[in-house]
């Protein structure tokens, strides 16, 4: 049977430039610690990813801190904001992936929940007014662009206020970076996470951004390594396929107005089979050009996700970090979507290898399922 994989936002296969510059590493033979030339070669090769990552964002090489994914990177971000700069509250957005809020339910700081709008958006003027009654100095957490509506957030206006009250922003960019433009600059946060697997990198690895420097504050205590903030020996060959993979995702960029239109066209064709479709995460400019979360009425998302399996595409439920859950979609719940219509929504995600083919295959296993629901 032919496979169709539409599951983008949970992993991206691996690119062809990951691949390669992942196979060379394991040639290394050295530590990049070690002072020896085999070290420097080896150090040579973190540089040049360190370089890669950085551009991917419009950030300073040496603002990287690699680690071994977004949810580490998001844990350090919360541990340095909390034990370096002193932070008194959480201001998080309802709709933030697990890896944010949980850490920063069980920190023990006042804590404010952000709800989103029914189109998936956070509103600048609820984290105001969060704002308003925080303990200062406050960190507010707030995703770029949401892994299950692609919702995209309105993260530089949000970072502009929120420092004009003296708080900090962590924005977690790990679905955003490669598919949108991004830029550490003009979004002014403090703290910026990414992911290598998202971007057709290798899985375990991933990366935070520092705004500034900061006094270390590690999750992994030993060695200097990563500014003193991540102990341990580097993950050379993650750290180089996630390089590659960041330069590959910087000059594909404009391939994904191509993948929107795969994507407006999926979505054009389940409307029509179903007007009465729910498409969750605003119009389709509001959210990432790769992404599609609708739901079929009245038929559980668990039994799409199995129908489109054996037909031969990979979709997902809500977040592949959540799998396995019995409770509806907490993204969704955020938005006020009652939990019926929460539990009946799947997410299609497109990425760097997905063809006209692969979308007229899914629409074919969607409606196929809704009219042998619906008779």
């Amino acid at each position: 049977m032919n496979s169709t994989y539409l599951d983008y936002n949970a992993t991206a296969p691996l690119r062809p430039e990951a691949r390669a510059a992942l196979l060379a590493a394991l040639e290394a033979p050295a530590n990049p610690s070690s002072v020896h030339r085999f070290g420097r070669a080896a150090r040579g090769i973190a540089d040049i990813a360190r370089r890669q990552v950085a551009d991917l964002v419009g950030a300073e090489a040496k603002r990287v801190v690699f680690t071994s994914g977004g949810t580490e990177a998001n844990n350090l971000a919360l541990r340095l904001a909390c034990e370096a700069a002193g932070v008194k509250s959480l201001i998080v957005a309802a709709i933030e992936h697990d890896s944010v809020l949980r850490p920063a339910r069980h920190l023990g700081l006042p804590l404010t929940e952000v709800a989103a709008g029914p189109d998936g958006r956070i509103d600048p003027a609820a984290v105001a007014a969060a704002l308003t009654t925080a303990a200062q100095p406050a960190l507010v957490c707030l995703m770029l662009a949401n892994n299950e509506t692609g919702t995209i957030q309105p993260v530089a206006e949000v970072t502009r206020l929120t420092h004009a009250s003296g708080a900090l922003v962590l924005c977690d960019a790990v679905q955003a970076a490669g598919k949108i433009p991004v830029d550490l600059s003009q979004l002014g946060c403090d703290f910026l996470t990414l992911s290598g697997h998202k971007l057709g990198g290798p899985t375990g690895v991933g990366a935070l951004m520092l705004r500034d420097d900061w006094v270390p504050a590690p999750l992994l205590r030993g060695g200097g390594q990563e500014q003193g903030m991540r102990a341990g020996t580097e993950n050379l060959p993650g750290i180089a396929g996630f390089g590659a993979a960041a330069a590959a995702a910087q000059q594909g960029l404009y391939d994904f107005k191509q993948i929107a239109a795969l994507r407006d066209r999926l979505q054009a064709s389940l409307l029509a089979a179903c007007p009465a479709a729910p498409v969750h995460g605003g119009n389709t400019e509001a959210r990432l050009p790769n992404t599609l979360c609708i739901g079929m009425p009245g038929v559980p998302a668990e039994t799409q996700v199995m129908a489109f399996d054996l037909a031969g595409v990979a979709v997902s439920a809500g977040s592949a970090c959540s799998s396995g859950k019995v409770t509806p979609s907490h993204v969704l719940t955020a938005m006020g979507l009652p939990e019926q219509a929460a539990r009946e929504a799947v997410r299609f995600s497109l990425g760097w290898a997905s063809k006209p083919e692969d979308v007229e295959r899914a629409a074919a296993a969607w409606i196929a399922l809704w009219q042998r629901k619906s008779k």
